[in-house]
């Protein structure tokens, strides 16, 4: 008996020391680690971070329900919260919370920048988006964007885009001499961020459902950051919840208001866009409508320059967005975008509706030659920069 336990506490001990000894040899390997072709980077300036859903509802039969319209929220907590209101970032179509953290050259983004900045952050990947339930029999169709349309609209605009703007872009991240094409290894790795998104209505009224539930559910006011398509979906749930809303800086969000433009070709496609000024849902207005019918439209005799379109805008007396009123907004609009063709449309639709608009051309203030996706180009730090000192001027 004595002699196997002596046996069996040698044996402990041989394992004890092997395995301390491959715990040692783990920690201090350079092999342990992500090679140098994985970015990483400190998140030295973050407390706390986690991920919660908000929203959805049960849908589907009897015996067949399942959680629809629930949306994936993602929170990051600074060391030392110095800012009194919550940054909340709304994404573009086809894309998810990612786009704020991290560039495709493996830059830190935006969000670790206002964390250093003392904000709260929270990231949203949309309803039937990403890290977000897509339940098929019940959210529509959807698409996803080529590669070779990303390259046109996005990344290699110098050779593909056709909008005057177009050969100003110099902001794409990445040294390749095929920079911004397919086989650029900073294209590739945006191209793999890229994913299916919903078409029509429907993804409009599943984020505003989701929206005042994060709203509601963070409590203070927030500021929001909102980019592309996440525009319309910002001015939705600050109509809905303006109690909840202490600001808005949109980066070139979805528009223009009434009808769509062909950059290129600098003219309105006769489709109709944003038939409620700068949402696809209604808001609301003084005096009240009930239909977006019963705004009263009429074009511009001329744009404010040459490669631009003359907006749409409200008869005088124009109706006023009332929950809006109360809420500073900021909207950007980059150097060599497809956006820039009708970027001041909604800026000048929020102006009539009273609504305090400052519209900035990126050039003006010495950010230069961004296109569309200008959270994830060379000089992302400036334009967030750029965005807290409007903040700080601006937010009480």
């Amino acid at each position: 008996m004595k002699l196997r336990i002596a046996h069996a506490l040698q044996a402990a001990l041989v394992v004890i020391v092997i395995g301390g000894g491959f715990g040692a040899r783990a920690q201090n390997s350079t092999g342990a680690g992500p090679p140098a072709s994985i970015p990483t980077f400190s998140t030295e300036d973050i407390a706390r971070t986690g991920f919660f859903y908000v929203g959805g509802h049960y849908a589907g039969g009897a015996g067949k329900e399942v959680m629809d319209g629930a949306e994936y929220v993602e929170v990051m907590v600074p060391k030392k919260i110095r800012r009194a209101w919550p940054i909340v970032f709304l994404h573009g179509a086809g894309q998810t919370g990612t786009d704020w953290l991290q560039t495709p050259d493996g830059r830190p983004g935006w969000a670790y920048y206002f964390v250093k900045q003392g904000y709260v952050v929270y990231m949203v990947d949309y309803p039937a988006r990403g890290r977000s339930a897509y339940v098929p029999d019940i959210d529509g169709p959807l698409t996803i964007r080529t590669a070779p349309v990303l390259e046109k609209i996005w990344t290699n605009l110098t050779e593909l885009g056709d909008w005057p703007q177009a050969k100003k872009y110099t902001q794409w991240p990445s040294d390749a001499p095929n920079k911004g094409k397919m086989g650029d290894p900073v294209f590739d790795d945006f191209a793999r961020t890229q994913v299916q998104f919903l078409q029509g209505e429907n993804q409009d009224k599943l984020n505003l459902n989701a929206h005042i539930a994060l709203l509601e559910k963070i409590g203070t006011p927030v500021i929001l950051i909102t980019h592309s398509q996440g525009g319309g979906f910002g001015f939705q749930v600050a109509d809905a919840r303006p109690n909840l809303v202490k600001a808005i800086l949109t980066a070139e969000p979805g528009g223009p208001p009434i009808q769509t433009v062909d950059p290129a070709k600098q003219e309105y496609t006769g489709k109709p866009n944003f038939l409620w000024g700068v949402t696809s849902l209604p808001v609301k207005y003084d005096p009240p409508i009930n239909d977006a019918k019963e705004l009263q439209v009429e074009l511009e005799a001329k744009p404010d320059g040459p490669g631009l379109v003359p907006c749409w805008l409200q008869k005088e007396p124009a109706h006023k967005l009332v929950n809006l009123q109360g809420i500073p907004v900021l909207e950007v609009s980059a150097e060599a975008s497809y956006h820039r063709v009708f970027d001041s449309c909604d800026a000048k639709w929020l102006s009539q509706a009273g609504v305090k608009t400052t519209y900035v051309k990126l050039e003006d203030v010495g950010l230069t030659g961004n296109a569309h996706e200008l959270m994830l180009e060379k000089n992302s730090d400036g334009i967030a920069k750029f965005f807290q000192s409007w903040i700080e001027k601006n937010v009480k």
